[in-house]
């Protein structure tokens, strides 16, 4: 978010300047705590403790920190036809570590009655079609729209040991999944991660993580970072789920 590599937590009135800022770069990095404090219609004080939010000492350090954010954003060049990216993460999934985690996401989920896909953004369109395909392939599955307001939020214990979350998110760091997942391992459910670091909040969570370590790219100010590595791990701890159950089967 931002200049930082996380999600802060940030309240109604700070998301309302954060969308402030985010619409206004180049205007909010020249300007006077008062002006911001004037234009988003609160005060120097709040404007202090949402700096602070950021990892800034106050607001003149988070100023030049946005001045440089707003050049490098603006310095960012998509190049649709660079194939790097994919090429590089396709031939590491032929490497013996990505099929060992694969086999580890199977051995946990090939028993789970219920798996839940978690993400938000355009990890959440992922999770969608990962319910999509598990339930094609493997058992029941569903996405969750919304992690903080979701009826599986109060599970029985019954239940609990037949679920399986798996939490999609390339920054590792989306607060709304971090929190859910929090909620959910008092449960004592098993949780799955795909996201861009093993490093991550979300992957430090999980049981097991299947990190992808590919380029993360932004084009003025948001994450166009490809989901291709997550669909296609998702695809592959699906098709190995199937191949475990049949070769139980025979």
């Amino acid at each position: 978010m931002l200049f930082l590599d996380k999600t802060p937590e940030l309240s109604d009135v700070d998301m309302m300047i954060y969308k402030y800022v985010t619409a206004n770069l180049d205007k909010v990095s020249l300007m006077r705590i008062r002006d911001l404090a004037d234009a988003t219609h609160v005060s120097t004080a709040t404007i202090l403790r949402f700096c602070r939010k950021f990892e800034c000492s106050g607001f003149s350090e988070f100023r030049v920190r946005l001045r440089m954010y707003a050049e490098q954003s603006s310095a960012t060049q998509v190049d649709l036809a660079d194939e790097t990216t994919y090429i590089d993460f396709l031939k590491r999934t032929s490497q013996a570590e990505f099929k060992s985690r694969i086999a580890q996401a199977a051995e946990l989920l090939k028993d789970a009655e219920l798996v839940l896909f978690v993400g938000v953004g355009s990890s959440g369109i992922v999770a969608e079609y990962g319910a999509l395909y598990f339930s094609s392939l493997f058992t029941l599955a569903l996405h969750i729209e919304d992690p903080l307001n979701h009826p599986f939020n109060h599970l029985s214990k019954g239940l609990s040991g037949k679920l399986c979350i798996i939490a999609v998110s390339v920054s590792g760091e989306t607060s709304e999944v971090i929190k859910y997942i929090q909620h959910i391992n008092a449960h004592q459910c098993k949780i799955l991660s795909i996201t861009n670091s093993e490093k991550s909040t979300i992957a430090r969570l999980s049981d097991v993580n299947i990190p992808y370590y590919i380029h993360r790219e932004t084009y003025q100010g948001a994450d166009i970072t490809s989901q291709l590595p997550a669909l296609y791990t998702v695809e592959c701890i699906a098709r190995e789920i199937r191949r475990k159950l049949d070769s139980e089967a025979k």
